[in-house]
């Protein structure tokens, strides 16, 4: 089941290993992060994901990154004197 960020940004990281027939552990070995943080990312409960971390996933599972995140449309309100 996908799990929406307070940002809108949905995480389709079951689905993807679902489909490729793949656990999380061999996910976690397959881009050298720990399966806690790979947990994180797939539980919604992640603030960011970098750049480097987000090929490495998309390599390791044969994807584009709009397959591993998708956004509702929700523009989340900014704090203080940031560009909009």
């Amino acid at each position: 089941m996908p799990f929406e960020t307070e940002h809108g940004i949905t995480i389709h990281l079951d689905e993807l290993l679902s489909r490729r027939a793949m656990t999380l552990s061999e996910l976690a070995d397959a881009v050298d992060i720990t399966v806690v943080n790979l947990s994180v990312l797939k539980n919604g409960r992640a603030k960011a994901i970098r750049l480097s971390t987000l090929a490495a996933l998309c390599g390791a599972l044969a994807c584009q990154p709009g397959d591993l995140l998708t956004h509702n449309g929700h523009q989340p309100r900014r704090n203080g004197g940031g560009r909009s």
